[in-house]
């Protein structure tokens, strides 16, 4: 069996939509002749903790686990906000997200974490991960080394041990790096802006491979290739995140909700909240009080502040069922048993080369999807391409209405279907994405 060190800072019992793509390429990696060695710190700063996921593990990992200092609880105690918000804790304010004037202290912050945090607050790991992981592969060689990214911490971390000892190292994105749509908002200077952009380079060009999930992404990294390096667009692939059909029982084991429910599941963020739609079934709760009793809103995973007030300022809070984090075991269930499913993106231009982890499991959990966002990107293209729902632009209500109307009537009149291709949808199962991760790393 061929071994692949594999860098991430999400491992479980990390929760939360960072470690699932690892998590799932891991499970299923000695499967195809490979085993997976993991790198990951001991003390993460975890958005949850999920102890669920750690029987995802496979038996023949080996797991690495090494002590990491970063800010990240300085900067919980300074936004969090102690409104009873979230289920087992506050809701947290990301200043980067919120819409508004921001205080001085989140102004602050920002500053400092665009600056001095380069790439990212995990940066620091970077030396003393190098030092340690030099001397481990001297003593445990290993056939490849993947990092998985963000924190961006990660790809340098390899980009290092790759110097080093020649091993070829595979750089796996998430998401992107200053293509991202917070990277414009962070009051970076411009020799912090310079510096983020010189180490995307390098890590793109010097990488045997690069991966990313979404071909927007892949081809903007071909814009940082060496025009010199004339195999350099080989060496780019794009293999999209999916769901693992182990988690997912038929429909016909599920009972739909004896309300009208619409589910979200996974972080709901203030910049992608949809006021149209809590607008629209706030109008449509006053024109026909019966919906009104039909309707519930269930929101599981963490959840924004400004989300929550937008869905009260419209009187929708008795309809709320806010469940706060969940273990990723029962997500599924709850996926597969509502009406329909709330998947906005981010009110950002980026947003069209996102196709966002939850996304391929609410594709294998059946629902109708209600998506936001913008109708010529990524995701709006596999909509399509699988017959699972509609997206609408942020300021669509006519057509959303209709659209809510019709799912509603088939909650009256019990229709269970969705009318989903089926088939489509199977080519975005993990066991696959890893037979395609697995070519990649023979070559």
């Amino acid at each position: 069996m061929k071994k692949v060190l594999i860098i991430t800072y999400y491992w479980p019992p990390s929760g939360g939509s960072g470690v699932q793509r690892w998590l799932k390429f891991g499970k299923y990696l000695p499967q195809y002749g490979w085993q997976p060695v993991i790198y990951t710190p001991s003390n993460p700063e975890n958005p949850a903790t999920d102890t669920s996921l750690e029987k995802e593990v496979p038996a023949e990992a080996v797991v690495i686990r090494r002590p990491i200092s970063e800010p990240y609880q300085i900067y919980k105690k300074l936004f969090s906000r102690g409104n009873g918000a979230q289920k087992g804790g506050s809701a947290v304010v990301n200043p980067i997200n919120q819409s508004g004037k921001k205080s001085f202290i989140q102004r602050v912050s920002l500053w400092v974490r665009a600056n001095l945090f380069i790439p990212d607050p995990r940066a620091s790991w970077v030396r003393p991960s190098v030092s340690y992981l030099t001397k481990y592969l001297e003593e445990n060689p290993v056939d490849a080394i993947v990092s998985t990214g963000p924190p961006h911490s990660m790809h340098l971390i390899a980009r290092e041990l790759h110097r080093r000892t020649g091993i070829r190292w595979v750089a796996d994105f998430r998401d992107p790096w200053t293509e991202i749509f917070y990277f414009k908002h962070l009051p970076m200077t411009f020799l912090a802006k310079r510096r983020h952009k010189t180490l995307e380079r390098s890590v793109v060009r010097e990488a045997d491979a690069v991966v990313s999930v979404t071909r927007q992404m892949t081809s903007d990294f071909a814009k940082l290739l060496d025009p010199a390096e004339t195999k350099g667009q080989e060496k780019l692939h794009t293999i999209c995140n999916g769901y693992d059909e182990a988690d997912f029982v038929t429909s016909r084991e599920i009972v739909p909700e004896d309300k009208f429910t619409l589910t979200h599941t996974g972080l709901f963020s203030a910049d992608g909240n949809p006021v149209n739609l809590w607008e629209t079934l706030a109008q449509m709760c006053t024109e026909d009080p019966t919906f009104c009793t039909h309707l519930k809103l269930r929101l599981i995973g963490k959840v924004d502040a400004e989300v929550l007030e937008s869905i009260d300022a419209n009187g929708l809070t008795p309809n709320l069922e806010n469940m706060g984090y969940r273990p990723h075991s029962e997500i599924p269930g709850y996926q597969q048993s509502g009406w329909g499913l709330l998947l906005p993106l981010r009110n950002e231009p980026e947003s069209k080369a996102i196709l966002t982890g939850k996304f391929f499991e609410y594709l294998a959990a059946g629902r109708p999807i209600v998506a936001f966002g913008p109708k010529d990107g990524e995701m709006a293209k596999v909509l399509t391409e699988t017959h699972s729902g509609e997206i609408f632009e942020w300021d669509e209500k006519v057509a959303l209405r209709d659209h809510l109307k019709g799912l509603y009537n088939s909650y009256l009149t019990g229709i269970w279907t969705t009318g989903a291709d089926r088939s489509s949808i199977s080519r975005y199962s993990r066991r696959s994405l890893t037979g395609q991760m697995v070519e990649v790393l023979k070559k």
